[in-house]
């Protein structure tokens, strides 16, 4: 997906906004390519542009544009001198595009940085069963992103997949040859599941195999045991990466804060954020507990995580801190542990 942001030179008060959306966009990109005008050469927003890349490690190409004007003064043939790291091309006339394309193509590097979901956690052969409860939050005719996800990868890895409801739990272990080599459930299934998979089987969920794709699993579940800590009366921000459409008994903005005062037997403020919205100044909050992050890419989580971390406030998951409340964290955090 290629963003093409306002840039950070607008003026005004619609220009801020702007500004704001083109910093958005760099916590979310793998690359960014930083378009000079070559007739100009950098000029102090260009300037500014490149030292925010390098203040969040974001790769970026540096594309002197406008080559053939520059030849029509300089003499054909001829260029400035530019950077190892940057290129001269010409849009209109598509010079050196090819080459840029190249470029491009050479500095994107896995925004996983080689971590799977699951396929480090099993091995071709292993029967991995998955708990998908069907209530009234489900989408219809289909499992939702993080459970295709998961699916996806235990098949790449030659695994055999075998998805189910809770109470068909027992009926599905019974007619296995073999003990699974994992079970994974919804997070909000984790006391039934919990009580029906024997302790022999390891068991997490899908939450907290994307705490580790996506995240900082062990900040998590330190984070997680902060709740503790908490005064009444403190405040908490939960934090979705989507925005899809929110059902009457929703995770996030009903169950969650009902399960978190009815465990701690504290009142709590909450306040919420969807999508790309996400805090800049967390001075406020005590706890930020994100979803799984399926719709955000690793960049884009670890941003947020590192924002917390700046401001000193502890970021968990949902599925970690659900665990967490149910007081089975030490079951389902051990067959992800050790592993990055």
């Amino acid at each position: 997906m290629i963003v093409d942001t306002p840039g950070m030179d607008d003026e005004g008060e619609l220009g801020l906004l702007r500004i704001e959306k083109c910093k958005e966009v760099m916590a979310k990109v793998d690359i960014a390519i930083l378009v000079v005008d070559g007739t100009l050469g950098m000029s102090d927003g260009d300037r500014m542009l490149k030292k925010m890349f390098e203040e969040r490690n974001l790769p970026y190409i540096t594309v002197y544009n406008k080559l053939d004007l520059v030849q029509q003064r300089i003499g054909k043939g001829r260029t400035r001198e530019v950077p190892q790291d940057s290129i001269w091309v010409s849009a209109s006339d598509k010079i050196n595009i090819t080459d840029l394309k190249d470029m491009v193509a050479h500095l994107v590097v896995d925004p996983s940085n080689g971590r799977k979901i699951i396929a480090d956690l099993i091995s071709e052969g292993d029967i991995v069963v998955l708990v998908t409860p069907i209530d009234e939050a489900a989408p219809k005719g289909r499992l939702i992103l993080p459970q295709q996800q998961t699916l996806r990868d235990i098949l790449d890895t030659g695994a055999i997949g075998v998805v189910t409801q809770v109470p068909q739990i027992p009926e599905v272990l019974a007619s296995l040859a073999k003990a699974p080599a994992l079970v994974v459930t919804d997070s909000q299934a984790f006391k039934e599941v919990n009580e029906l998979v024997p302790e022999d089987i390891p068991l997490t969920s899908f939450s907290m195999l994307f705490a580790r794709y996506k995240g900082d699993l062990g900040e998590a579940i330190l984070s997680a045991n902060y709740l503790d800590k908490l005064e009444d009366g403190a405040k908490i921000l939960i934090s979705e990466g989507c925005t899809h459409h929110r059902q009457c008994n929703d995770i996030g903005t009903v169950k969650l804060p009902k399960m978190i005062e009815k465990t701690t037997g504290k009142n709590f403020h909450f306040e919420w954020s969807s999508g790309d919205s996400f805090p800049d100044d967390l001075s406020t909050f005590d706890l930020v507990v994100h979803c799984g992050g399926c719709m955000l890419n690793p960049r884009e989580m670890m941003h947020r995580i590192r924002i917390c971390q700046n401001a000193g406030v502890p970021i968990t998951n949902y599925g970690v801190i659900m665990a967490k409340m149910q007081g089975i964290l030490p079951r389902v955090s051990a067959p992800l542990l050790g592993k990055k």
